[in-house]
């Protein structure tokens, strides 16, 4: 007889027309009336995931979550998924992800002994193929999920995933949703039994049912129809759980497979609300880097590990990965709330990396009379090369007319630097900005040290313009900027041109009210662009008074790098570029700082390749690197993208961000996205107008906004290599300060160290249950090949095998200096 598995559940968004609190409410009158209908009904089960609901029960009424914990042994209720919450699965990195399944099964098992092998993201807008290993190495064998609903994402409804690194879980895509309204469970059970009763398949199927947001989950009208149609069917009809469900699919052997990601949907989730994106990346990257520095401290007896702080700045991470957080699909003022928990965790990295820093500046020597220390401490296993910036007070304020040029030595060998504006506008000779070009040794603190020289003036630019252009060039760069257009017209990188005319163009695209974008898998058509300010208006709009600039101007110079500013504008609208040229290598960072007033229009940068048609888009996924579409539809990625030529021995053109996960790559043409006029959760609904306006209402994303873009190019094989480290370490980026040490103490070990060319180190940490540290690595190009790692304060000394795209955790021993492989979930 043909099975049907009932999944009774109550989908709770903690924030999206609403505010959290109202969430929480909503969480607490569910799973009270879900809990009575447990008691009362025989053979009926619940169904709920996320942990952060259950921390608002275990909180607010604690009398009903001791009664849950009671249903749940007594297997009434079903502890289902066992993440913290549905975060989006594109946009957080892997290790984000881990921590989703980490945290939340550590709450679980804890609170309630539970384990769940079925992973639960029923509303997540699109999934990662990422995520396949992610799951299978933390205890899951299967996924139950549901958008892009508009389409079958796989092959079938049920199928088997496989990952990057050949990992495989079951999947069952919700093919009917997962809500239904009061009283009409069996409605939707009906048609399912007209549609699939009699199609000749034994194999099991699954429907899921009960009030969802905002909140109800099963009713007793429900109840009871349902249990008459399960007295009268030809098909057995059970109240039951994703576990059950998959553990009799697995009996089936001819699943179609699955080697791809799920997507897309609701593409402008990719941009929409993109300061939640950037402070979000920008979070995550702090907190993973401030971990392996504590880590590295905490080892070696530095200071106590701070697991009850980083865990409150993670709860905030996690939130903020929820998938009408991050997407920016939410009302304004969970918007507002969740930039303010974002910024609490910000907060508190900021507190615990320079906790660490202090530790880890032990053992450095005393100063040297007239001389100003910079620390550079590099969170990598393997050295970093970078141009690095610290801004530092002289001992006294300068009232002369001289410019005290800063210097920058290391060992007593003096190193490229220059002097550049500092952060403070104070017209005096006081505060300093230096920026140098070097080579940090990996996990451990830099020692340089700046001395100071008088000098008449301050030294003026030597690149100008001429002919209609300002040119660089360097022994490995050459690049040319219109200054008719205030665009890249030439990029060549060691004599090899990448870049057509016009690169770094803001080009403005239709769009709608819609911050889902729930029509269309891409932008389109281009309805304007920007074009280079007057120097009249470009004077204004820089608050210069006494004398007119060009718009397109060199505004630092000397022996690290050149800058270079161009003033663009579009209607209200105005753009400040900054291009950042440096004398050794080869990538360029790109500022853009947006004055976006805009409505119904998005922004996309235009940077045309020279590349014709046998090329592939590329990007950066949760532990992996994905195929994106190049026909113009709008894909999403994480820190990079890369537009690389498909023959042996071809070039590449990549693009790191600083928090922007929209684009497209048709045309051999990069197009980050930018921003959106988008209004606050404006849903389309049938023929209605998505937005009835008969007022003044706010729009997303008006108003000032910056991004940061480092672009690079050479040989495929080379860049594709390097870009995983290269986008690491701009975003974990070495933290640079001055300081004065008072030479006490002992230099310590470095933290960990790689031997190998391409792994890295995506965390080093205490364990959850504080035994031991754990140490993931990750291959990031596809490539297998092995990597030496070393642990010096821990006596560790390991050559680990890596697959493609593989990652692997272990577990050290702090007390003997052992190290033995683990899951994600850090268990055996």
């Amino acid at each position: 007889m043909k099975k049907l598995h009932l999944i009774s559940n109550a989908h709770l968004d903690p924030v999206w027309q609403w505010e959290w609190e109202e969430g929480a409410a909503a969480a607490v009158s569910t799973f009270r009336a879900a809990a009575s209908f447990c008691r009362e009904y025989d053979g009926y089960v619940f169904n709920h995931n996320e942990a952060l609901l259950y921390k608002w029960i275990e909180e607010y009424e604690p009398s009903l979550f001791a009664e849950i914990q009671s249903l749940v042994r007594l297997g009434k209720w079903h502890i289902m998924g066992g993440w913290y919450l549905q975060p989006d699965c594109n946009m957080p990195s892997g290790e984000s992800l881990v921590r989703q399944i980490l945290l939340g099964r550590q709450y679980f098992k804890e609170k309630f002994g539970q384990a769940p092998t079925t992973s639960i993201n029923f509303d997540s807008f699109g999934h990662s193929r990422g995520l396949v290993q992610i799951m299978r190495k933390s205890g899951f064998d299967s996924y139950l999920f549901m958008r892009p609903e508009q389409k079958t994402a796989g092959p079938a409804d049920d199928f088997v995933w496989v990952g990057f690194d050949g990992s495989e879980v079951h999947a069952h895509q919700i093919a009917d949703g997962y809500n239904t309204l009061i009283g009409q469970a069996h409605k939707k059970i009906a048609k399912w039994l007209e549609k699939y009763a009699d199609d000749g398949e034994d194999r099991p199927r699954l429907l899921l049912w009960g009030v969802g947001n905002h909140g109800g989950g099963p009713s007793r009208l429900d109840l009871d129809r349902i249990g008459e149609m399960m007295d009268a069917g030809p098909v057995e009809i059970v109240h039951s759980t994703p576990e059950a469900y998959f553990a009799e699919l697995r009996e089936a052997t001819d699943l179609p497979r699955h080697a791809d990601d799920l997507n897309p949907r609701f593409v402008g989730c990719y941009t929409s609300m993109i300061r939640i994106k950037q402070k979000h990346r920008q979070l995550e990257s702090q907190l993973f880097m401030t971990e392996k520095m504590l880590a590295t401290a905490a080892v070696q007896g530095l200071l106590a590990y701070p697991a009850r702080e980083l865990g409150e700045a993670f709860h905030d991470l996690m939130v903020a990965e929820f998938h009408d957080i991050l997407p920016g699909s939410s009302i304004q003022p969970a918007e507002e709330a969740s930039l303010r928990l974002v910024d609490h965790g910000l907060e508190i990295a900021s507190r615990l990396r320079a906790r660490a820093f202090f530790a880890l500046a032990a053992g450095q020597p005393q100063a040297a009379t007239g001389e100003y220390p910079i620390l550079v401490y590099n969170p990598h296993p393997y050295p970093v090369r970078g141009i690095f910036a610290c801004e530092f007070m002289l001992e006294d304020q300068n009232w002369t007319e001289e410019f005290s040029m800063p210097l920058v030595y290391r060992d007593g060998a003096q190193v490229p630097s220059q002097p550049e504006k500092e952060h403070s506008a104070l017209n005096l000779d006081w505060r300093k900005r230096v920026v140098f070009e070097a080579e940090l040794a990996p996990s451990s603190m830099n020692r340089f040290d700046c001395r100071i020289v008088k000098l008449p003036q301050k030294p003026k630019a030597y690149l100008t313009e001429r002919d209609g252009a300002i040119r660089f060039e360097s022994q490995s760069l050459q690049i040319q900027i219109n200054t008719r257009t205030g665009l890249i017209d030439a990029y060549i990188a060691e004599g090899v041109s990448y870049l057509r005319p016009g690169a770094f163009l803001p080009i403005v695209v239709a769009d709608n009210e819609d911050p889902w974008r729930m029509d269309t898998d891409r932008f389109e058509p281009v309805v304007g662009r920007f074009e280079l300010m007057s120097p009249a208006r470009g004077t204004a709009f820089s608050g210069v008074k006494d004398e007119t600039l060009p718009a397109v101007r060199v505004i630092e110079d000397g022996e690290v790098r050149t800058v270079v500013e161009a003033l663009l504008a579009y209607g209200d609208s105005a753009a400040v570029l900054t291009y950042l040229l440096p004398k050794q290598g080869t990538e360029i960072e790109v500022q853009v700082r947006l004055y976006w007033q805009e409505k119904d229009k998005l922004l996309k940068l235009s940077i045309p390749t020279v590349f014709g048609e046998d090329y592939e888009y590329l990007g950066q996924t949760a532990y992996g690197v994905q195929r994106l579409p190049q026909n113009g539809d709008e894909a999403v990625a994480q820190k990079w993208t890369a537009i690389a030529e498909r023959a042996a021995g071809g070039l590449a053109v990549t693009l790191i961000n600083d928090g922007v996960y929209g684009s497209d790559g048709g045309d051999g043409t990069l197009r980050p996205t930018l921003v959106r006029g988008a209004a606050y959760c404006a849903h389309p609904i049938g023929e209605r107008p998505i937005l009835p306006q008969d007022r003044f209402l706010p729009r997303i994303d008006q108003g000032e906004r910056t991004y940061t873009f480092w672009l690079n190019a050479g040989k495929r094989e080379s860049r594709l290599a390097a870009i995983e480290r290269e986008a690491l370490a701009l975003h974990e980026r070495p933290y640079a300060l001055s300081f004065f040490p008072s030479g006490a103490g002992e230099l310590p070990h470095s933290g960990v160290e790689l031997e190998g060319d391409r792994a890295v180190l995506t965390a080093f940490k205490q364990a959850e249950d504080g035994d031991g540290y754990i140490v993931r690595l990750f291959e990031p190009t596809g490539a297998p090949g092995s990597v030496l790692v070393r642990i010096p304060s821990l006596g560790i000394a390991e050559s680990v095998e890596l697959g493609a795209f593989e990652i692997k955790s272990y577990r050290t021993n702090t007390a003997g200096g052992g190290w033995r492989e683990c899951s994600l979930a850090e268990s055996e």
